[in-house]
């Protein structure tokens, strides 16, 4: 079994990426699981996500964000086909109100067992909570490209999104050992469980 953990590259004048740092630490505990790094940029994530997804054939892909302000590990359920870019990506491009695929389905849902990993990372300590929006930036454009890749080219593949908090707000210990639960519940679990797991609106 192969996973795919990916986090982005710093952005918006930070040092470091707390989605990277934790990714590519939960990386190095597993001997099942690759860490990519992504550029935060519009023009560069998805080819750089499908180039992981050729080189690695993962059968999990699970890819993290920052997101700013939340004091919850929140996986994602649905992606929207919008990008609206409050500020300028790495490279400078803001779009605003374009589609990420042109022409692709208005959403995606995730394919990972999003409460199950929500109650497991709460059953571990760890704040967590399910998230109905990832927003309109890079993140939101890789989840839904991730899922849309799924869709079209890589049909065997699952693979999700999960908003990580600042590092002031959680130990990157943590935030790893929260992506290790998402990686494990979905190795293990292919059908969430209908529960009224903790929100994140």
């Amino acid at each position: 079994m192969t996973v795919l953990l990916t986090g982005f590259a710093p952005f918006d004048g930070a040092a470091t990426n707390p989605s990277w740092q934790a990714a590519s630490l939960a990386a190095a505990r597993r001997t099942d699981t690759v860490a990519v790094e992504l550029p935060c940029e519009f023009d560069a994530s998805l080819p750089a996500l499908r180039a992981a997804i050729l080189a690695h054939r993962p059968e999990l892909v699970v890819c993290a964000g920052l997101a700013g302000g939340r004091e919850h590990v929140t996986p994602e359920r649905v992606a929207i086909n919008l990008i609206d870019a409050r500020i300028p990506d790495n490279a400078g491009a803001q779009p605003v109100d374009q589609p990420v695929v042109p022409g692709g389905p208005s959403a995606y849902f995730t394919t990972l067992p999003v409460k199950a990993a929500v109650a497991a990372m709460q059953s571990a300590g760890v704040p967590a909570a399910v998230s109905y929006t990832a927003g309109t930036y890079v993140c939101n454009q890789v989840f839904y490209g991730l899922m849309h890749l799924i869709a079209t080219e890589f049909p065997g593949l699952r693979g999700g999104f999960v908003h990580v908090p600042e590092e002031a707000r959680m130990p990157l210990d943590s935030t790893a050992r929260a992506l290790e639960i998402v990686v494990d519940t979905a190795l293990t679990m292919h059908e969430d469980v209908p529960t009224s797991a903790g929100t994140l609106h």
